[in-house]
């Protein structure tokens, strides 16, 4: 019976890790399916502002956005939100809550690029909106896997 109790005890922290690497990993899967869930919503707006004539160009080179532009960009970005949240999944003791402030707090802070680019309203107020789309995915995507993951 004491071997048994040894190795309960010597299996407790093999499993923990293995809970954890488990964790991270889903939660890494789960960010990879938002991202592209986000770079496809985000192109997929931009195409329809493009459609409805919304020429995003910005006007300190004259140059137009290109809708692979939005694709790259947000699928960075979004990729950069999941490591965000695997990193406060590991070191915070409240890694939904951590996450959710700070991802809405740089959400905030990337809207003022378009405001200060000087572009048409129609372009900014498209810019915008292509900022909050992916955030509409990814925030509530991860934060309720770090709900869930750790709850």
């Amino acid at each position: 019976m004491n071997s048994m109790d040894d190795t309960a005890v010597g299996a407790g922290p093999v499993s923990g890790r293995t809970g954890r690497t488990h964790r991270l990993r889903v939660l890494a899967g789960t960010g990879l399916v938002a991202t592209l869930a986000a770079v496809v919503a985000t192109t997929l707006a931009a195409a329809l502002a493009r459609a409805v004539g919304v020429d995003f160009e910005v006007p300190d080179g004259g140059e137009t956005i290109p809708l692979a532009g939005f694709a790259v960009v947000t699928g960075f970005f979004s990729a950069v939100g999941t490591v965000v949240a695997v990193a406060l999944l590991r070191r915070s003791a409240r890694p939904a809550e951590r996450f959710v402030w700070t991802a809405v707090s740089l959400t905030a802070i990337s809207l003022v690029p378009p405001l200060l680019s000087g572009a048409d309203a129609a372009t900014v107020t498209a810019l915008l909106g292509l900022h909050l789309v992916p955030a509409a995915v990814m925030i509530p995507t991860l934060a309720r896997s770090l709900r869930t993951r750790t709850g």
